[in-house]
């Protein structure tokens, strides 16, 4: 198994840059997800670490070795890609043992490795199938096993799902995370699905314009976001932004948008009182937004004039779509709430959860 490191890694094309010096380490065993909007530099990084761009600047390694002017075929890495990238007239097996024959591997060992990934795979039935014969999720699997049964040092994946429908999607996930820890094997995953990135990683790297953002647990990123960028792509629904000016009022530190004020709790207005008199970004999810009816027990809870604008029945949750002044939001609330399109109503801001960003720079206010 392997470690992967990116030192101060560039890589331009032309004029553009697409990566801008990346620095990051991927631990033994680690499964790490690089995600973000298209077109962020997050699969050029892939591209890099195997070897199909070649690096502008910086070093990359595997382990302790630089791989920058190493061939891929001998960087002992497998990637899956988001096309199948099967070949159609071959049979799976032929499929999954194609590279291994390449490399003169014994017949012997091509089919025991061949009839293991089968079979962690559940695709031991479809062996002798052709791909026109298979669904989307099982030419996935077939891709994910030629993979496998190359035995590398690092698994790189480059969304490999978006080509599914919603629900193969969610059982396939489940099956890469499953596949994670019986290989015990370093994977790196891109995707511009934070769900993807939430529910399957052990860290996630934040990546807009070739920058790495953040680098965190998901439930770190999501919980403690270094700047606006990160705070808005982490959480789905995406967290509420409001642009206010923080004051003083007495004893009291208030957050004032122009449309509501609301007063932040002593405990926490300790941390915020050095920035008062600033123009802040007013981060708060939409978990932490309540229909005042329904508000949870021994919260520090603000209330918010609002107009409902949309509702999205989900079943065990309601989405509201709220209107405050020129701002619309999303509150996420209790089924039971009977709010309904162009009501006023109030709703209860949860101050023990919310987020402070400096206008000008989008960094976090600690």
């Amino acid at each position: 198994m392997a470690s992967v490191t990116y030192k101060n890694i560039v890589k331009k094309f032309g004029d553009a840059t697409a990566v801008d010096d990346i620095n990051f380490h991927v631990e033994d065993k680690e499964f790490l997800v690089l995600v973000g909007p298209s077109g962020c530099g997050k699969t050029t990084a892939l591209r890099l670490l195997a070897g199909l761009e070649e690096i502008t600047s910086g070093e990359i390694l595997i382990e302790d070795r630089v791989v920058n002017d190493i061939a891929p075929k001998d960087r002992d890495i497998a990637m899956v890609f988001q096309s199948y990238a099967l070949y159609p007239h071959l049979s799976v097996y032929e499929n999954m043992a194609f590279g291994l024959k390449l490399k003169k591997t014994p017949k012997d060992e091509i089919k025991r490795r061949v009839a293991e990934a089968a079979e962690v795979l559940g695709i031991t039935d479809l062996l002798d199938r052709k791909p026109r014969q298979l669904s989307g999720g099982q030419r996935q699997r077939v891709a994910v096993g030629r993979a496998i049964v190359r035995e590398p040092k690092v698994f790189l994946f480059d969304e490999p799902l978006s080509n599914l429908d919603a629900k193969l999607r969610v059982q396939m996930r489940a099956e890469i995370s499953k596949l994670h820890q019986r290989l015990q094997t370093t994977f790196i995953y891109v995707t511009h699905d934070q769900v993807e990135a939430m529910t399957m990683a052990t860290r996630i790297a934040v990546i807009n314009k070739g920058k790495l953002q953040q680098i965190d647990s998901p439930q770190n990123l999501y919980d403690h976001p270094d700047n606006l960028f990160v705070a808005g792509f982490i959480g789905s629904p995406a967290m509420n932004f409001f642009s206010a000016h923080l004051r003083k009022d007495g004893g009291n530190l208030l957050v004032d948008s122009g449309d509501f004020t609301i007063s932040i709790p002593i405990e926490s207005a300790k941390k915020y009182e050095k920035y008062t008199g600033r123009d802040v970004v007013f981060g708060i999810r939409p978990e932490n937004i309540h229909d005042a009816h329904f508000t949870p027990p021994n919260i520090h809870g603000e209330n918010v004039a609002v107009k409902v604008d949309v509702t999205e029945l989900m079943g065990n949750e309601i989405f509201l779509y709220l209107v405050s002044g020129k701002t619309t939001f999303v509150a996420r609330v209790d089924p039971r709430s009977t709010l309904r399109v162009g009501e006023g109503a109030q709703v209860m801001f949860d101050m023990d959860h919310f987020h402070i960003f400096d206008a000008q720079t989008e960094e976090a206010l600690r």
